[in-house]
């Protein structure tokens, strides 16, 4: 009798495990469809619609930042694009921008970008080389590395196809709060001065 009770019970516990399993994946299921209730397409497809552009131009706008801080030229039709410099409680700055291939034809992203120290370069094409000079305060800033020696920037940057463009960030020491300008140098392309808040 013991026994027929326990098999009894377990049964019992597999149907309430069974029936909870089920009730959690339909509701994860009903889940996926609220995000699509809640997207407004009244007000982002309007701004777009007024412009003239498609469903894909409509995207891409959303997702540009608004703010240019500063645009760097490199050659071959490569342009570096800032458009946040963001201080944080660390004593850190980051740069987040886009790297684009303004040019009619795939080309590869120059190694001299990545810069020419040892622990730098060991490591894939990157924006390693990128410095902060603060000409009022006289001091250099260079990208910050991880205990490997790889640079905190993007990396893997190699063939670009034209018009391509990817995301970028690049971490530095932040200078003085009193500092409220640098120029952003990166070699094989022209300066840029960038302000910061």
């Amino acid at each position: 009798m013991s026994v027929r009770h326990a098999k009894q019970i377990g049964r019992g516990i597999a149907t309430a495990a069974l029936a909870t399993g089920l009730i959690l994946g339909l509701s994860g299921c009903g889940g996926d469809e609220k995000p699509a209730q809640d997207d407004k397409p009244g007000k982002s497809s309007s701004p777009a619609k007024a412009e003239g552009g498609s469903d894909g131009q409509q995207s891409s706008r959303a997702q540009e930042p608004a703010e240019v801080l500063g645009t760097l030229t490199g050659q071959d039709g490569f342009e570096l694009t800032v458009n946040s410099a963001e201080r944080d409680a660390g004593g850190f700055l980051t740069l987040k921008g886009s790297l684009k291939n303004t040019s009619s034809s795939a080309h590869a992203f120059p190694a001299l970008a990545r810069g020419d120290e040892t622990e730098i370069a060991k490591h894939s094409n990157s924006l390693g080389g990128a410095t902060l000079l603060d000409a009022v305060g006289k001091k250099r800033y260079y990208v910050l590395r991880d205990t490997d020696g790889r640079p905190l920037t993007t990396t893997g940057l190699d063939i670009m196809k034209a018009g391509a463009s990817v995301p970028v960030f690049m971490q530095f020491p932040a200078p003085p709060a009193t500092t409220t300008e640098v120029s952003l140098q990166l070699p094989t392309f022209t300066p840029a001065t960038i302000k910061l808040s």
